[in-house]
């Protein structure tokens, strides 16, 4: 048991270490640009129609309209901004995490050659890739993966060698 914690610790920190080197620098639009563009009918506020352009924004509005009239001001938009930042940075990391599980339960499979399956994770959906020598690999992969704790569904998108 002790083996395979540690093997799923360094398939995190690998998974963890790795987006960070690949991340690429984002686009640099300052906030007040931003509240501009989405503020479409010029009041000063954003509405939650407004801000439904920005996908999975709902929570950040919410916590960030402190006077809770359903809109939200430049310093109100600023607040959002860093709650929505905090919430999809918590998600790529569970997400990392559920991949680095995966990638472990993987390799400790006997009979599965797993280093020839690729592992991609999104909001807990897990979906595998790569190549396996049988149908019979195909579906241990899957099996593994989805007992996984965290993992909502596996997409196999496996090919047979």
């Amino acid at each position: 048991m002790k083996r395979r914690q540690r093997i799923t610790a360094a398939a995190a920190i690998a998974v963890l270490f790795g987006a960070v080197l690949s991340s690429s620098p984002a686009t640099a639009v300052t906030l007040q640009e931003k509240f501009r563009n989405l503020d479409i009918d010029r009041d000063g506020y954003l509405s939650m129609t407004e801000a439904r352009k920005l996908r999975d924004y709902d929570k950040a509005f919410a916590e960030a309209d402190q006077n809770h009239d359903g809109r939200l001001d430049p310093d109100e938009f600023d607040m959002a901004e860093a709650i929505y930042d905090r919430i999809q940075a918590a998600r790529y990391v569970e997400d990392s995490v559920i991949t680095a599980k995966v990638k472990a339960a993987l390799l400790t499979e006997a009979k599965l050659r797993s280093l020839d399956v690729s592992v991609e994770t999104y909001k807990g959906h897990v979906l595998l890739s790569g190549f396996v020598d049988d149908a019979k690999q195909r579906e241990k992969a899957v099996q593994v993966a989805s007992r996984v704790r965290g993992v909502v569904e596996v997409k196999d998108a496996l090919s047979l060698k």
